[in-house]
């Protein structure tokens, strides 16, 4: 296994599990600047690390209204928990540290969109999957 670093353990798990992750701000508002971008990314990897998560690769833009993360997760901890908590810790801490985001904020002090986009990824393709099932007897 040491010859597959992607590969992680738990006390009763071995796994490799990563989720593709897109947060868009509240009413699509443009609002992010290079140090926006540089203090999110530092906050969101903080959150990942607290909840045993790795945060991957982390992209977004700047002046634009959405960021974009790959997060590898274990099988222990669902993926809304990761959501709510990368989307209110940054929120609230970007609120805090950044007074000029304030304006974006709108009816409720939240930053970001309720609606988020997650999709896993990794592994082989589906259509791998597919072939390797269909090679096996079904139960009858």
């Amino acid at each position: 296994m040491s010859e597959m670093p992607n590969i992680r353990t738990g006390r009763h798990r071995v796994f490799v599990m990563h989720v593709h992750l897109v947060f868009v701000t509240k009413f699509r508002h443009k609002v992010f600047t290079d140090s926006h971008q540089r203090r999110m990314e530092e906050i969101m990897r903080a959150v990942c690390a607290d909840v045993e998560f790795e945060l991957i690769e982390f992209n977004g833009e700047s002046n634009r209204n959405h960021v974009r993360l790959l997060v590898n997760f274990p099988p222990k901890v669902a993926v809304t928990k990761l959501v709510n908590s990368l989307k209110g810790v940054s929120s609230r801490r970007l609120r805090q540290e950044f007074p000029d985001l304030v304006r974006h904020y709108w009816r409720g002090n939240k930053l970001w969109s309720g609606s988020c986009f997650a999709g896993t990824v990794g592994g082989a393709p589906l259509t791998s999957i597919k072939q390797y099932s269909e090679q096996h007897n079904r139960p009858t």
